[in-house]
Parts: structure tokens; sequence; C-alpha cells
């Protein structure tokens, strides 16, 4: 199988438990709730993602013929010393994507992997973190993981989803270039926190850093 790969790059993570440790992001393209077309946005399932997964214009992005090239790039981008290597799989949607055969790949290599996914395929097993984010209107089916992390705010259920097997639940501000608007979507987030400490608070670290 080969892979179609959007980027590959070294950085921390800047969201959710892990927030600021160092990490090789292996972004995939595709999704499966949005096309990544402008024009289809409004009528897409989710509308809010910030993300470039179609172009493979980003660092190392092209289609890798199979698991080993394409662990042997995300190894090549670890330069830390000490602690256990991490690699990000996101998207775009990475379960369309993510196999066995990379997973053992990744792991051959000396990393603990880890997943961001909408939670509408179950994930495979082998994956050291799962953190799910469920998009409101799509038929989300991998209701348990590591990490629970809402967009926020969704018409979604807080109460209903404290009911889910997580260790760890985040409600993250949605983004959005009106300025107005992403200062409502904070205020909602720290509010629906203070009403609901079931939940924490997630904020891009990275976007507030000026780093990938």
């Amino acid at each position: 199988m080969s892979y179609r790969v959007q980027e590959i790059f070294a950085t921390l993570q800047g969201e959710g438990a892990q927030s600021g440790r160092a990490a090789v992001f292996l972004r995939f393209a595709g999704c499966n709730l949005w096309n990544g077309d402008p024009a289809t946005r409004e009528t897409a399932v989710c509308r809010f993602c910030d993300t470039d997964f179609v172009s493979l214009s980003g660092p190392r992005a092209g289609v890798y013929p199979d698991a080993r090239s394409l662990a042997e790039t995300v190894k090549s981008l670890w330069n830390a010393t000490g602690g256990e290597p991490l690699v990000v799989c996101t998207g775009g949607e990475p379960t369309l994507q993510l196999d066995s055969r990379l997973v053992e790949a990744l792991h051959r290599e000396g990393f603990s992997v880890a997943l961001e996914t909408n939670g509408t395929n179950t994930v495979l097993p082998g994956v050291d973190w799962i953190t799910v984010s469920p998009k409101a209107g799509s038929r989300w089916i991998q209701k348990t993981g590591h990490e629970l992390k809402v967009v926020w705010p969704q018409p979604l259920d807080l109460i209903e989803l404290e009911a889910l097997e997580f260790q760890h639940r985040f409600l993250q501000p949605m983004d959005d270039p009106d300025p107005a608007k992403a200062a409502a979507n904070r205020r909602a987030s720290v509010e629906a926190c203070m009403a609901r400490p079931a939940w924490r608070l997630s904020f891009q670290m990275h976007k507030a850093l000026g780093i990938a």
C-alpha cells in the first residue's frame, strides 16, 4: 500500500494532554468529512477545518510507496536525545490510510504512535495514544481512547460525552478568521469548562508561539 502525505515535520505538540512534548507530525492527505475544496465547505459535515490536507505541498509531501520508506522519513526528523520518540499521525483523517504495516514500521524505528482522528473509523490495535475529536453530524464510532478533544462550540451534548471512556477531556475553542467570532468561541469554551469541570481547556499553543 502507498501513502499520500501532506507534510511531515518536527515540532512540539501544541494541543491537549501532551501539549509541549517534542514530536514528529505525520499529516496524511484526505478526509471523509470534507474534500478540502473551499467551494464545498458550507455543505460539508466538517465546516471549520483550518488545515490544508489536499495540496501535497508541505515539507516532505508526496506519495510514499511503502511503510518502510515513510517510517524512515519520520525517523530522519527525530534529532532529540533522551525520552521516547513520538510521531503524531493526523490529517485530514489518518485512519483512512494508517494501517498495521505502518504502525509496526514506526514502532521498529522506536516511535510511540499517537493518532488524532474524527472517530468515524475504528482505530486499529497497536496505536499508543488515541485522540478523538468528534464532529457534529458525523457518524462517529470510536468512542474510547486516551483523549477526547471537542472543538467548541458545536451542537454536541457534553453530559453524554462525559460518560464515554476517555482519560482526558478537552474543549478547544473553534478557530475563526473573524477575530470577533474567535473571541466569542474562546469565551464560550472557558464558560463551558467553568460550568462542567470534567472538561479542561485546550489552547492551540503552537499558533500562539508561531510554530508549525
